[in-house]
């Protein structure tokens, strides 16, 4: 299963910490003559070329520009077609039988068939970061030049959304066994990564390929990336014309609306508290359910979102995004912010003293660290921080019985299922779903479920969810973008900047 590496998660929390936009997307158009060139500002540099060790977070855009996908995601994050032109499950969900487009051919003349195909998926599921995509496929075979078929060891919804959000880039073949793959990129994608034109780290020129086979998808003729990590320095590139897409931070809205800029904006992940144990293995106290809900009960989550993260979010005790199909709104109120239900919780759990938890602490948590330890003190609860780098946070965190976090979600609903409690993560590497009967039952029925059956069954999950306390969650954290007039940018919920499909001319 995929989740962006720590300094992805870090970055978007940083951005979070400094945003002060309202909650909702919104859009400050203004129109004129259609920009034909496109100068994103990333955030970071790219982590890789090599689509098997790339962070699909941040590396989008540029992946996106020299790469085609198997499979994309239209803007309902609903998988489309791309170099597969259609898809198939048997009747079990147990072989997925694919049909390839022909005349695809990559930039060193080599031309895209099942074969290649094959070579490249056995790549991506050997891949560090790409790897847990395929983790239930059994073997990769082409049957015929333009048809692959993939068998599972067991059925896998979440497969086809992971593929289309960046997990199933195809690369020639040649350079898929070429030891420059990490480095010099060989795509069919829209654009050719410039070499002589392009300083690694800095800024990144790619030259349109003519006659590609979906030019209409990428209308900008000429493509210019510069990672900038520093938001000020993005900021004032965008004012001096530099760039025309920023990865927006709070300070830029007021001159975004001063120069008549596009604002767009999308829940991108949760802040609160990641509960590890749910059983009291670690720490007694958590293993009550009455305990874990005055935790959430003792945090304003409202006033949390509008002191640090500036009101660019959604406050809400759920995980699965606002305005999905899961999401309810009515569950938001279930802990809304009362210190007296709380106390009284933990006094009918057997804790009407309190109790003390160790938790971890890393400088990108800092901003949230005086309100977690005064929240909880209000209820009785004593912490004590081990302080530790950033780094050490992605791997020790897990180790303690619980501690502040800000993961990035899915819009995928059964991604966020497995993301969040069935399948082990930096995060959470032993889920402990399967000690509670009533979670593994919902669990096991929305596996066999279809369609409406199975969306339903995820909103009972997530209102049992919810209801038992496994997280204690805040808020909802927007990813903001600006564009120059002329250009949009539809943000998806599972991508930290976007892929080239998402930002057309208009």
């Amino acid at each position: 299963m995929k989740k962006f590496p720590i300094v992805a998660m870090l970055a978007a929390a940083a951005i979070v910490l400094t945003a002060c936009s309202s909650g909702g997307a919104t859009d400050s158009s203004s129109t004129s003559s259609a920009p034909t060139d496109l100068k994103i500002g990333n955030f970071l540099d790219v982590t890789s070329w090599d689509p098997a060790n790339a962070d699909i977070g941040f590396d989008g855009p540029y992946l996106s520009a020299v790469y085609d996908p198997l499979i994309a995601l239209d803007t309902d994050s609903q998988p489309i077609p791309a170099l597969a032109t259609d898809w198939s499950y048997s009747a079990d969900f147990l072989t997925l039988t694919m049909h390839l487009r022909t005349g695809v051919t990559f930039s060193d003349g080599t031309a895209f068939d099942a074969s290649v195909a094959v070579a490249n998926l056995e790549h991506l599921k050997a891949g560090t970061l790409s790897g847990p995509t395929y983790a239930n496929v059994a073997s990769f075979q082409a049957t015929d030049p333009t048809t692959l078929t993939i068998t599972l060891t067991q059925r896998d919804d979440t497969l086809l959304y992971l593929m289309g959000l960046g997990r199933s880039y195809m690369v020639s073949p040649k350079a898929l066994t070429s030891s420059t793959l990490a480095t010099t990129p060989v795509g069919s994608g829209p654009y050719v990564l410039d070499a002589s034109t392009s300083t690694a780290g800095s800024d990144y020129h790619f030259t349109k390929v003519d006659g590609y086979w979906d030019a209409s998808t990428y209308p900008f003729a000429n493509l210019e990336i510069m990672p900038i990590t520093d938001a000020t320095a993005r900021n004032n590139a965008m004012l001096s014309g530099q760039i025309n897409v920023n990865y927006a931070a709070a300070t830029d809205l007021p001159q975004a609306q001063q120069n008549s800029w596009n604002v767009s904006q999308k829940v991108a992940g949760w802040v609160g508290l990641q509960f590890i144990d749910h059983t009291g293995s670690m720490l007694a106290p958590l293993g009550n359910e009455k305990v874990r809900q005055a935790l959430n009960y003792a945090f304003d989550g409202a006033s949390i979102l509008q002191s640090i993260g500036s009101g660019a979010g959604v406050a809400t005790n759920q995980v699965f995004p606002d305005g999905g199909a899961i999401n309810d709104s009515s569950l938001n109120s279930t802990y809304a912010y009362n210190v007296a239900t709380a106390k009284q919780l933990l006094s009918d759990a057997g804790y009407a003293s309190g109790f003390s938890v160790t938790m971890p602490m890393s400088p990108v948590f800092q901003q949230w660290q005086a309100v977690t330890q005064q929240s909880l003190a209000d209820i009785g609860v004593t912490v004590t921080w081990d302080d530790m780098s950033q780094a050490d946070y992605q791997t020790k965190a897990a180790t303690y019985p619980m501690f502040v976090s800000y993961l990035a979600m899915d819009s995928n609903p059964n991604a966020t299922v497995a993301q969040m409690l069935t399948t082990p993560q930096w995060f959470d590497p032993t889920p402990e779903y399967t000690q509670f009967p009533e979670l593994v039952s919902l669990v096991d029925q929305i596996n066999q479920a279809t369609g409406d059956a199975q969306t339903a069954l995820i909103k009972q999950l997530n209102t049992q969810l919810t209801q038992m306390a496994w997280w204690s969650v805040w808020y909802q954290a927007n990813n903001i973008y600006v564009s120059s007039p002329g250009i949009t940018v539809t943000p998806i919920t599972g991508m930290m900047f976007p892929t080239l499909r998402y930002i057309q001319q208009g």
